[in-house]
C-alpha cells in the first residue's frame, strides 16, 4: 500500500524552498524540494528524528509533530488526514481478507425512492458498485448485466472499468481528469484502511496492468471525492454533462450514493430520452391473445 514516509518524501519533494521563503544562496541542490534537515528545522524536531520517521525507524509520531510537518508541507485538509491515518499504521497487523460488502437497506430504500428520473449509484469502499438504479446503470455501463451488483465477487468495479475497460476510458471526454481522482481516492481509502488485503490487490492489479494508473499513483496525491462533472461521449444518447454529489451514509461511512444531475439543457433532454428507455423496458408486455 503506502507507508507513512513515502508520502512525507513525496510532498517533501513538491515544496521549494522559495515557496516557503527559505534563501538557498543560489547553491546547488540535490534534491527537488526540501532537504530532510531544512523540513525538520520548519518543524521544530531534530533532523535525525524526521530522518527515523521518513525511514519508517520511529515508533510514534505525536499529532502535533503531524500538524506541524502538514504546516510546512501545506498539506490540506484532505492530505493532512491521510497523513494522520498513515502514522497510526505502524501499530496495524498485516493486511487481512475482509467480508463481502452489503448496502444497508436504508441505502437501498433510498435508493429506491429515487426512482428512474436521476441516476444514482451505491459505491463501496474500494469503488465496487453495490447498487444501481436502471437509469445509473444505463448511463455508466449498459455493457454490462444490470444484475452484476447482487453477486459479491462478480461486482463492478469503478476503478477497473476506468482503467482496464477500453468501452468506459472511450465514454469519458474528460477520463484524464476523473482518472485523477480515483487514484487520489484509493490512496486516502488505502490510508484508511491499510489491512484491506481486497484493496492491496485492486492497487496492486492497477499498477501492474495500467501505465497510466502507475503513472498516477506515483505522484502520491490523496483527495477526497465529493463533487464533480462528468463528460460523457454516451452510445445511445451521444453528449452528456453531468454533475455528481455524494452522499455519505452515517450507518456505513464506507458506502456513498452518488447521484447524477444534468449540467445543461441538452444533457437534460438526453437524461430524458435514457430514463424513457428504461422505463419502457421495466413494462410488462402485454398478453398476447390466442
Amino acid at each position: 500500500m503506502e507507508s507513512l514516509g513515502t508520502f512525507l518524501k513525496s510532498r517533501r519533494d513538491r515544496v521549494t524552498p522559495a515557496e516557503i521563503g527559505l534563501r538557498t544562496y543560489g547553491t546547488s541542490r540535490r534534491v527537488p524540494g526540501l532537504r530532510r534537515e531544512e523540513l525538520a528545522q520548519l518543524a521544530g524536531v531534530s533532523a535525525g528524528y524526521y530522518t527515523r520517521l521518513e525511514q519508517g525507524q520511529a515508533d510514534t509520531a505525536s499529532e502535533q509533530v503531524l500538524d506541524a510537518l502538514a504546516r510546512v508541507l501545506r498539506l490540506d485538509q484532505v492530505e493532512t488526514v491521510h497523513l494522520h491515518n498513515l502514522a497510526r499504521q505502524s501499530a496495524k497487523p498485516g493486511l487481512s481478507q475482509p467480508l463481502p460488502e452489503e448496502p444497508h437497506p436504508r441505502v437501498l430504500t433510498l435508493l429506491k425512492s429515487l426512482g428512474e428520473a436521476l441516476p444514482a449509484i451505491v459505491l463501496g469502499r474500494r469503488g465496487d458498485v453495490l447498487a444501481w438504479n436502471r437509469t445509473g446503470h444505463a448511463l455508466f455501463a449498459e455493457h454490462i448485466s444490470y444484475e452484476a451488483p447482487r453477486d459479491p465477487e462478480q461486482r463492478p468495479s469503478i476503478p477497473r472499468m476506468f482503467f482496464l475497460d477500453p468501452h468506459t476510458r472511450a465514454m469519458y471526454r474528460n477520463w484524464h481528469e476523473l482518472a485523477r481522482v480515483h487514484v487520489a481516492y484509493l490512496r486516502l481509502t488505502a490510508g484508511r484502511y491499510p489491512t484491506d488485503a481486497r484493496l492491496a490487490g485492486l492497487i496492486g492489479e492497477l499498477t501492474m496492468h495500467s501505465d497510466d494508473f502507475a503513472t498516477m499513483w506515483a505522484t502520491g496525491d490523496v483527495a477526497d471525492c465529493t463533487v464533480g462533472s462528468m463528460h460523457l461521449r454516451h452510445p445511445t444518447v451521444g453528449t452528456v454533462n453531468v454533475d455528481y454529489q455524494v452522499w455519505l451514509q452515517p450507518d456505513s461511512p464506507d458506502h456513498r450514493v452518488e447521484v447524477y444531475t444534468a449540467n445543461d439543457p441538452a444533457s437534460s433532454d438526453a437524461l430524458r430520452v435514457l430514463t424513457q428507455q428504461v422505463s419502457r423496458a421495466d413494462e410488462p408486455e402485454p398478453l398476447r391473445q390466442s
